[in-house]
């Protein structure tokens, strides 16, 4: 295969919403300028009018398409009839990469690859695990299980690919030193978005933005800011964007302390537009892998916030001055009250730009992303020279 040779390329993942779906469509289409034909394969149950939008939004870099159909976030027997099909339109597509991203994602793409390498069909199968089984807790029985899996799946992996260093040392204390081949490429923003967001006219003190469950902290942010007023000695506003079944019972929780009028609920909405309508940017999260809404904050120009989980110390830097502990309300308070009273206080702690931009962009992940695909099918061609890639056929 020639480094210029274009290559049919299809992600397969669960959910569409949030990072893992925005990872999908930016590496969709880098891949499409660069000339490759690219597909999407993902649930149909998940995601609304705002998801649907940006899948309006990526169809024109879809060559292979989009397939939707149910995919359930818990293991059961529907995965069977998930999975069968998923190989028939898998098939039929016939791609040269299969790249898995989360869990469910993952296991279909190895267990669809596999079966096409049996067909003597040239796919490679790749796996971004994005946090995915790596929540679970080792020490619970269902954690255990679905670690298990995991190293059963590492057989049929030609490569992972970890978005942090953080998110490969998780998998190897909870799974183990990877048996396959593995590769670390950062997540990466489109060049329009290092553009400065100025506030709008009315803009609020902090924003949260992400989805509305506990693993990403609203229900801190929440008590945080009430907190954070009386150690601030004034009434304190935010805005809280994002959609997901928990979402009435934050905005019970805000009317029950008084606070639904001082913090407004919004639907999801492009990340830049939230970020005009605050003037600090507050990541509770207890759990992330790469977070995109820190890259695209810091990108923005918008000081941050945040807690010290996952791959964020690898976005702000290991001593970044605006990190909290998950979890801890009194912390987050005392750091949205310290953003009050000196406003120079978080803006200076932020990473250099010109760095960050060069360390951070969505072109350079798709090249490292390509480049790794073609490594892996040379290697096919070389062990065995009878199979030939579908985008040679």
């Amino acid at each position: 295969m020639t480094a210029h040779q274009p290559l049919r390329i299809l992600h397969c993942f669960r959910s569409p919403v949030g990072g893992i779906f925005r990872h999908v469509r930016d590496l969709a289409e880098e891949h499409a300028k660069a000339g490759h034909q690219v597909g999407i394969l993902c649930d149909s149950t998940t995601g609304g009018a705002y998801e649907d939008a940006l899948f309006e939004s990526i169809m024109p870099h879809l060559a292979l398409g989009l397939t939707r159909l149910p995919i359930r976030r818990s293991l059961g027997l529907s995965d069977i009839t998930s999975a069968l099909k998923s190989f028939g339109e898998v098939k039929n597509l016939q791609p040269d990469v299969l790249h898995g991203h989360g869990a469910k994602g993952g296991a279909f793409v190895r267990l669809i690859g596999s079966r096409l390498r049996v067909s003597r069909s040239c796919v490679a199968r790749f796996y971004s695990p994005h946090g995915g089984s790596l929540h679970y807790d080792e020490k619970t029985i269902r954690g255990q299980a679905y670690f298990a899996i995991e190293r059963f799946l590492e057989r049929w992996t030609d490569a992972l690919v970890f978005v942090s260093d953080y998110e490969r040392q998780a998998y190897e204390a909870k799974i183990g030193t990877p048996r396959a081949p593995w590769q670390l490429i950062h997540n990466g923003l489109r060049a329009h978005e290092f553009d400065p967001v100025n506030n709008t006219p009315d803009a609020v003190d902090f924003l949260y933005i992400g989805m509305m469950r506990d693993l990403k902290g609203p229900d801190v942010f929440i008590e945080a800011i009430r907190r954070a007023e009386q150690l601030a000695g004034r009434p304190l506003h935010g805005v809280m964007v994002g959609d997901g079944d928990d979402k009435p019972r934050y905005q019970a929780r805000l009317n029950a302390i008084g606070m639904g009028d001082r913090v407004k609920m919004r639907d999801a909405m492009p990340a830049r537009e939230a970020f005009a309508l605050a003037r600090t940017v507050v990541i509770p999260s207890r759990a992330e892998s790469m977070p995109y809404i820190v890259l695209e904050a810091v990108a923005a120009g918008k000081p941050v916030i945040s807690t010290r989980v996952g791959g964020i110390p690898e976005i702000l830097g290991p001593d970044f001055a605006g990190f909290v502990a998950p979890g801890e309300t009194e912390a987050l308070a005392g750091a949205m009250a310290h953003a009050i009273s000196d406003p120079q206080w978080l803006p200076d702690a932020m990473p250099e730009m010109e760095a960050f931009r060069d360390n951070f962009s969505a072109q350079t992940m798709a090249d490292r992303m390509s480049s790794l695909y073609r490594e892996h099918l040379d290697a096919q061609m070389r062990d065995n020279p009878k199979l030939k890639p579908s985008s040679l056929s």
